[in-house]
């Protein structure tokens, strides 16, 4: 038992210090091609940001439906989020336009290419000649009903002007008609898209995969169409123009072009997340100053921190060791919150955005640890009266108390599950803040209040610091 005590200490040292040396300084963790830069994301009423108001493109006349404003903004919400971004504000105005506030944005170009783009990929036939990279095209598009198999028409041509000659009529010639290239198929087949590189010259292109329909439909008109060039267009431009050198009937494929790393991310997350149901257009943006002043979070700052300051003395004044093995663990329950602030939980979410509401979720989140110390000192307490020995009176305190400190958490995480469902459905990205910093300090202190507190009294016990009881708040 006291080597597996020790085991468990050297444990949380070092988790100590590695959350220590994440939470108290500005890093950039780079090993092998991992990089990660490891800051503090303020939200905007803390730090501004960007606002960028986009505005229905249609013709006079037409109306934008609800659910096509909706959908929009769910897409534009996904982009927005996929860039980072954490806690954006995105509503509807007004029916046909949409809000969005991005907090700390360093590239708003960047942003606003993203997410005002329409994002309507299409793979064209276009016959024996190849399109020049950034060629408005004219298309089919989505009212063309491909059947897989069937035979591909060849885009019509441009007719060369020809004089006719007649005698009784002067020499008019034909005017040149823009061809209409076939939408072989839309980016709506597109399963999954991620940069890759070259391995040569380093320049990054697009590797796709299509869903099984997809794969037919483009396995198919590669098969009947070899040595011609299949041109790739987003928006009705043309982004690459690449020649067909074989069948490729297993559904992958690369988009090469002229684009820098930057533009194939912003192309990667329009084609993962959809193409718009309705062209946007922006019509305002501006940077937008913190909502709160710094003397206001200085002074929430300094609040929370006296807090914390009264909360430890008490602990230490009225549980006296506990107490002060409490206020340890108290410190490393901070510890490890901050860090996950900064670094994030890989596969879910890369940082947390602070913002005044998510200062409220972490101090709120520290009392509960502390509630949960007080339920076990209490118990304890309970049974050394009832004249338990001092190690079993501080295994049952633990045992007895864990079912209250279970349901407490919870119900607690239960509307925290709530409050983040309420923030993404309706765009109240503070309150989905709120609930987020809430649930990772509840679950944090679970870990600290019964495991990490727990090891220290034993500890305690195995060195034989002290059988007086008046040190255990008796």
């Amino acid at each position: 038992m006291r080597e597996r005590n020790y085991i468990f200490l050297v444990g949380i040292i070092f988790l100590a210090l590695i959350a220590g040396w994440i939470a108290l300084s500005d890093n950039v963790l780079q090993i092998g091609p991992f990089r990660k830069e490891i800051r503090i994301h303020e939200g905007l009423d803390l730090r501004g940001g960007l606002q960028v108001v986009l505005e229905a493109d249609l013709p006079t006349g037409q109306t934008v439906m609800a659910d096509a404003i909706e959908s929009a903004r769910q897409i534009i919400e996904n982009r927005i989020n996929a860039l980072g971004v954490v806690e954006p504000i995105i509503q509807i105005l007004g029916g046909n336009r949409i809000l969005v506030q991005m907090p700390g944005v360093t590239d708003p170009d960047e942003v606003i290419r993203t997410i005002g783009s329409t994002g309507l990929l299409e793979f064209i036939d276009a016959g024996d000649t190849p399109l020049e990279v950034g060629t408005i095209v004219k298309t089919t598009g989505l009212s063309t009903v491909i059947v897989p198999g069937a035979p591909t028409p060849t885009p019509s041509a441009v007719a060369t002007p020809t004089p006719v000659v007649t005698t009784t009529a002067e020499v008019t010639p034909t005017v040149p008609i823009s061809p209409t290239y076939r939408t072989v198929m839309t980016g709506r087949e597109l399963r999954t898209a991620q940069v890759a590189f070259q391995q040569t010259t380093n320049q990054p292109y697009i590797a796709f995969e299509l869903t099984p329909d997809g794969a037919k439909i483009f396995g198919d008109h590669t098969a009947k169409n070899v040595n011609k060039y299949l041109a790739i267009t987003l928006d009705k431009r043309v982004i690459s123009s690449p020649l067909i050198k074989s069948a490729i009937p297993e559904g992958k494929g690369i988009i090469e072009g002229r684009f820098t790393l930057d533009e194939a991310r912003s192309l990667v997350l329009q084609l993962k997340y959809g193409a718009l149901p309705v062209p946007l257009k922006v019509i305002d943006s501006r940077a937008i100053g913190p909502t709160l002043g710094r003397d206001s979070v200085n002074r929430s700052v300094t609040a929370g921190a006296v807090g914390l300051i009264i909360v430890a003395l008490f602990m230490l004044l009225y549980y006296r060791l506990p107490g002060l093995l409490a206020d340890i663990a108290l410190t490393i329950y901070a510890l490890i919150v901050f860090a996950i602030y900064k670094f994030g939980v890989p596969g879910v979410f890369d940082y947390v955005t602070l913002t005044l509401p998510g200062i409220a979720g972490f101090v709120l989140s520290v009392g509960m640890a502390v509630d949960a110390n007080i339920l076990i000192f209490e118990r304890m307490k309970e049974e050394l009266r009832g004249g338990r020995p001092l190690y079993l009176a501080i295994e049952y305190g633990f045992q007895r108390a864990w079912p209250s400190i279970r349901d407490s958490n919870i119900s607690t995480l239960i509307t925290c599950a709530i409050l983040l469902w309420f923030g993404a459905s309706f765009g109240a990205s503070m309150v989905a803040g709120f609930a987020l910093t809430l649930a990772i300090g509840v679950l944090v202190s679970m870990f600290t209040a019964i495991f990490v507190t727990r090891t220290f009294l034993r500890l305690v016990l195995d060195m034989n610091v002290t059988e007086n009881l008046w040190w255990f708040g008796v």
